[in-house]
């Protein structure tokens, strides 16, 4: 929550600080013991956090370019640019260092949690309200180079990696969700500063989006929005569900729902026969090497770590099972481990498991 100790008062002659009640109910809480406080209560605030300062510089970013727009932003479950609102939804854990802690130890992961990772989202869903704000994805061109905005939302969506036709920002290529994402991801790459885009893309054809939107952007500079709602979607002080509810609810969504089997693929990996009945077990392998393999392959497919840990839980089980053992060199087992649970993860990712939500 940053400095919440502005309160003072005089006590033998010196000044002390009052400490805010609110943090003290809860910050110093076990995760067991703040699990059970509703998010309503958490009192929390962009206000003096680092929150603040990456929004502000958001709104420098857009100055620079001489963009008078300044998307509004609020804290609520999570990233998200409403429709009908230009404004930014920023997920409440970021807002306290403790929160931040417990979203890592529930979810493995701190989505947006260092400066960098909050830029990159921020600069995203700051194509979303500007989009909104002037009804952008109305205009022909814009439809004529990224689609129609009214397309149905996917489930899930399988990406062409290599395609040239879209900007690289976000990862799992978001770009090629859906016709706002792609516009939002264009904005993204341009609004960066130093991002070189015109030598990063240059004699690609996604140049054309990124030239356009700095051209509309360039004649919008100076307007006023059309769309003004200073309307705060699901804010944290209405979100009456408790911490607790809202990780199962989130584990629920990020999880591994299927049933899967890998028995072909770890057989291939590992070995089962009994000359190598002494060595080291494959469950123990994937254990040792578990943390880096999953910060990996989330990285490189886009997946929540949580969701890359399920599907390694699941290799685990089926090793622990089928009583496998490592009997390739360490290096060459560690190597293949790691493309198989890509292969795995983003088999996920084609059946719909994956984040959709900005």
């Amino acid at each position: 929550m940053g400095r919440n100790l502005k309160a003072r008062k005089r006590a033998n002659g010196k000044l002390v600080r009052k400490s805010e009640p609110d943090e003290l109910s809860w910050c110093k809480l076990s995760d067991a013991e703040l699990l059970g406080f509703r998010i309503c209560d958490l009192k929390v605030r962009i206000g003096g956090t680092r929150l603040e300062q990456n929004v502000e510089k958001l709104y420098l970013e857009l100055s620079s370019r001489g963009l008078r727009f300044r998307p509004h932003c609020w804290l609520s479950e999570d990233w998200f640019s409403p429709e009908g609102v230009p404004g930014i939804a920023i997920p409440f854990y970021l807002a306290h260092p403790r929160l931040a802690r417990l979203e890592r130890n529930q979810m493995l992961d701190v989505e947006g949690g260092t400066q960098h990772w909050c830029m990159r989202i921020l600069r995203h869903e700051a194509g979303h309200a500007i989009d909104t704000a002037y009804g952008l994805h109305r205009r022909r061109g814009w439809q004529r180079l990224f689609g129609r905005a009214s397309q149905e939302y996917p489930d899930f969506y399988q990406p062409k990696p290599y395609s040239r036709s879209y900007v690289q920002h976000l990862e799992a290529w978001y770009a090629q969700a859906h016709p706002t994402e792609d516009f939002a991801e264009t904005f993204a790459v341009w609004l960066k500063p130093r991002s070189g885009w015109r030598t990063q893309y240059a004699g690609w054809p996604v140049i054309k989006k990124l030239r356009y939107v700095e051209s509309t952007l360039q004649e919008i500079s100076s307007q006023k929005p059309k769309v003004r709602s200073r309307e705060h979607t699901d804010s944290v002080r209405r979100i009456r569900k408790t911490l607790g509810e809202y990780y199962e609810e989130k584990r629920f969504r990020y999880g591994v729902e299927q049933d899967s089997y890998y028995d072909r693929d770890l057989l291939r990996l590992f070995s089962n026969a009994p000359e190598h009945a002494n060595k080291l077990s494959a469950a123990s392998f994937l254990r040792r090497h578990r943390r880096e393999l999953r910060q990996i392959v989330a990285h490189w497919t886009g997946q929540y770590r949580y969701t890359v840990d399920q599907v390694l839980s699941e290799m685990i089980d089926r090793c622990c099972e089928l009583n496998l053992r490592v009997a390739s060199p360490p290096e060459r087992a560690e190597r293949d481990a790691q493309a198989m649970l890509t292969v795995q993860t983003m088999n996920i990712l084609h059946h719909g498991h994956h984040k959709m939500a900005m």
